[in-house]
């Protein structure tokens, strides 16, 4: 497998990083040594996980990891966790792939104990950057345990994001685990057209903040309202039911 670390040690340290560029000399390089590594993919929802799912499927074997404590409140929670999972099943039906899914457990007490003293932090300041960390130091751990050649995050692909963090963020997790992080920035090459095209074919939900409670209250957001629909949509559902063939399976046990 590819190191990313080696790819930046050959460039000058003053050049500005194009993650899109160096995650594609990745994947040329992958298809021509013939190998299709397996990469566990952080994903906070159903529109990122499109356009990142159509790219990467060319090249590799994608697992999607629905880890996001962060996301308030917690029938918000469950809603897009479902979404996710609907979209997956049908993108696996439409296009023959074999995408599988993994959801963490949901404790949103250990986010706000992370985020703890950033309350008031501006949305894309230090709060975020330590919920980027939270997350992606959750996949890495994962990819270690379940054997996964490189960890990802689909987060790159909103113009709301900062790469730049988000990777940042992804190579200083690497430092600490056997695995290897696998750099983005799916917003690229009309990345995040293309989701939005992908949210309008696959008729996905898309939310009106990105999910923190923090975020929410600095936009004005109903949450009352939020929960209250979340709760309607997901009354009648339950995705580990009604999407089995998706769920992803270790050692022949599901996880």
């Amino acid at each position: 497998m590819i190191d990313l670390q080696d790819i930046l040690a050959r460039m000058n340290p003053n050049q500005k990083i194009n993650y899109d560029r160096v995650m594609q000399e990745m994947t040329k390089a992958w298809a021509k040594e013939a190998v299709r590594p397996k990469i566990l993919m952080h994903v906070c929802c159903a529109p990122c996980s499109t356009y990142s799912l159509e790219y990467l499927t060319q090249f590799a074997d994608v697992t999607i990891y629905f880890a996001n404590s962060n996301i308030h409140p917690k029938d918000e929670y469950h809603r897009r966790a479902y979404v996710t999972q609907k979209f997956v099943s049908e993108f696996n039906a439409k296009t023959g792939q074999s995408v599988s899914f993994i959801e963490a457990d949901y404790n949103p007490n250990e986010y706000i104990l992370k985020v703890r003293g950033l309350e008031k932090e501006p949305e894309g300041g230090e709060r975020c950057r330590v919920c980027f960390d939270y997350r992606l130091d959750k996949t890495a751990l994962k990819a270690v345990e379940l054997g996964f050649d490189y960890f990802a995050s689909a987060l790159t692909i909103s113009p709301h994001k900062n790469s730049k963090i988000i990777n940042d963020v992804g190579i200083d997790v690497q430092k600490v685990y056997t695995t290897k992080y696998l750099p983005s920035d799916f917003k690229k090459n009309n990345g995040y057209r293309r989701s939005v095209e992908m949210c309008d074919e696959y008729d996905i939900y898309r939310q009106c903040y990105c999910g923190c409670v923090y975020a929410a209250s600095a936009q004005g957001i109903n949450l009352l309202q939020i929960k209250k629909e979340a709760k309607a949509f997901m009354a009648t559902k339950d995705g580990k039911h009604d999407f089995p063939q998706i769920a992803f399976k270790y050692e022949g046990k599901e996880i």
